[in-house]
């Protein structure tokens, strides 16, 4: 199981990645903006941090090391830090004229709501691990425990150097960035097997640099995360599951049966890639994080003991870096 929180404290704009997809909107690589970095980001960050230090063998370390994100915090101290901040099942809906619940009536979805609309469009995105089992109603009534995406994105002007001296090349010379402002007390965080010295780092594709602190991850967050999955569950990371050439929204195991989801709530799929031994990994879709399963059978086992079979291994489990990790949800209708 996770041991250690590490949290990352980004100095001033981190650069987020543009995916592949342009909009009417926009034109300019705004459009498939991905924020904040992966898991796998500090899995290689850990890997080449060890190919210095020699702490484990890179074999050990690719054999046990478990990562998991992203997620983030308030910085202000180490219990704040404790009380991350992980997606709102979508079965809960939190704006900021009221809220909504989904619950199962007749097998079928239906929605308990204090808003006048159809279809109440979520305000907040985010809340507190140690809220999780908390109704909308009352995630709602406490403002402490939920939020919407602390950093901003915007574009700026980057220049491009010459390759011989520190001069902007004399033809376009210019192109725009896109990147991500971070309020300075709020931190990224991701769960780790192993920990990871405190520090400064380069950290992402512009090897950004950042402060990183590790501490072990108190009790009561580890007892949540231990909890056996049953009937239903949320994602608190996105999913990939399927084989590695074709992604679908459930585990799709040759030999080994993963129950039958009766009812689900998502939104589309997002990009996932990730580098594997210096190679481009395969581009795949992922499920979003927050999205909420209805099984037919339980699973009654906590993510950490589902089978390695159920995710797929692209040269690399993609369990390994924290893939469609899930808490159990209470759902009305649901037995």
């Amino acid at each position: 199981m996770f041991k250690y929180l590490i949290s990352i404290n980004p100095l001033g704009l981190m650069y987020g990645s543009a995916g592949a997809f342009l909009s009417p909107e926009n034109l300019v690589g705004r459009s498939g903006a991905k924020f904040t970095p992966d898991a796998a980001t500090l899995a290689g960050l850990m890997f080449s941090i060890n190919k210095v230090n020699e702490k484990f063998t890179q074999q050990t370390l690719r054999d046990n090391l478990y990562v998991a994100g992203p997620f983030w915090a308030k910085s202000t101290n180490r219990s704040t830090k404790q009380n991350f901040f992980i997606p709102i099942p979508w079965h809960k809906i939190i704006s900021k004229k009221g809220f909504g619940e989904w619950k199962i009536e007749n097998n079928q979805w239906k929605l308990e709501k204090n808003i006048d609309a159809d279809k109440p469009e979520a305000d907040y995105r985010w809340q507190t691990i140690e809220s999780w089992n908390t109704s909308a109603k009352g995630l709602k009534t406490s403002n402490q425990s939920i939020a919407d995406n602390p950093w901003k994105f915007g574009s700026l002007i980057h220049p491009k150097i010459q390759p011989s001296e520190r001069c902007v090349v004399k033809s376009d010379g210019l192109f725009l960035e896109n990147s991500a402002q971070i309020p300075d007390d709020v931190c990224l965080v991701y769960l780790s097997t192993y920990p990871i010295d405190n520090g400064w780092y380069k950290f992402g594709g512009e090897n950004h640099i950042v402060e990183i602190s590790c501490d072990e991850i108190s009790p009561k967050i580890i007892k949540l995360l231990n909890q056996p999955i049953g009937k239903s569950f949320a994602l608190i990371t996105p999913g990939v599951w399927g084989s590695n050439r074709i992604s679908h929204r459930q585990p799709q195991p040759e030999d080994h049966s993963f129950p039958e989801t009766v009812q689900m709530l998502t939104d589309k799929p997002v990009p996932y890639r990730f580098r594997s031994q210096g190679t481009l990994g395969r581009g795949r879709y992922a499920v979003p994080a927050g999205s909420v399963y209805v099984l037919k059978e339980p699973i009654n086992k906590p993510w950490w003991e589902w089978d390695e079979k159920w995710f797929p291994n692209e040269g690399y489990s993609l369990k390994k870096l924290g893939c469609g990790l899930c808490l159990p949800v209470e759902i009305e209708g649901v037995n």
